[in-house]
């Protein structure tokens, strides 16, 4: 039996204890070594899912723990030493370079009013070496274009050697060759030992790269498991409210909306 990595068991949350939970009775593990996919439409609580695992956020009840402790227990430097989030986008507030941007996911290894050390700057330069952005190390993240933008969030995240990574639609602002290498990566991260979980509304991604998938509708679990079992074409007509068929292309599967 492959041993889970964190666990959220029974977590409820919202953001005003006034209106209706928006995450509630949630039950979700993450096996080591596995990538796990949240899949469901715009609305459904799966940013706020990430932002529970990461313990950005506290959940009203029900626990979360991480490596069979609770997730409270863990100092910010400590969860930032084993959780890394690559997020949608992120405002940066100052005229940092690629490199320098990148550095900061080395920030949880440092003391403090530390500075980084040569090998944390080959660290860096490796991962942005990895995700293809090499040649930009020395521009302005002010100056270089959105999808550049979010391969250096994914470079940052990467520096950090996390064992948990939390990705939020990590395809979003991407064309399509750079779509396909961050793929590749999560896939290249997965075989060395990181467990991912990242979020999603495309269908396709889950089914190109999860191997178990949880489909969320308002805040609920409505199916979870192996990403081939649970995405069905009447789970995915049921969450995202349109006729969904589901096609084999080359022996895989392939979503489209009717």
């Amino acid at each position: 039996m492959i041993p889970s990595l964190m666990c959220l068991q029974q977590v409820s949350f919202g953001y005003d204890r006034k209106l209706p939970t928006l995450i509630d009775r949630l039950d979700i593990s993450l096996k080591e070594s596995s990538i796990t996919a949240i899949l469901g439409p715009n609305g459904a609580g799966k940013t706020t899912l990430l932002f529970l695992a990461l313990g950005w956020l506290k959940p009203w009840n029900g626990k979360i723990t991480l490596c069979g402790s609770p997730l409270e227990s863990f100092s910010r430097r400590a969860l930032g030493q084993q959780i890394a989030l690559i997020p949608q986008n992120e405002y940066v507030p100052f005229e940092y370079t690629v490199l320098e941007y990148v550095l900061l996911g080395r920030a949880p290894y440092l003391p403090p009013l530390g500075m980084p050390s040569p090998q944390d700057e080959v660290i860096a330069y490796e991962a942005l070496e990895k995700v293809g952005i090499s040649n930009l190390y020395a521009h302005s993240v002010l100056e270089i274009s959105g999808g550049e933008r979010q391969l250096v969030l994914v470079a940052r995240a990467l520096a950090q050697e996390t064992r948990l990574l939390l990705v939020d639609e990590p395809t979003a602002h991407l064309d399509l060759s750079n779509k396909i290498r961050l793929l590749q990566i999560l896939q290249g991260l997965q075989k060395h030992g990181v467990t991912i979980l990242m979020t999603t509304h495309e269908p396709n991604i889950a089914l190109a790269v999860s191997d178990y998938t949880i489909l969320m509708e308002r805040g609920h679990v409505l199916a979870s498991g192996l990403t081939n079992e649970v995405t069905t074409s009447a789970n995915l007509t049921k969450i995202y409210q349109v006729p969904v068929r589901i096609i084999s292309v080359e022996g895989k599967k392939q979503v489209l909306s009717l």
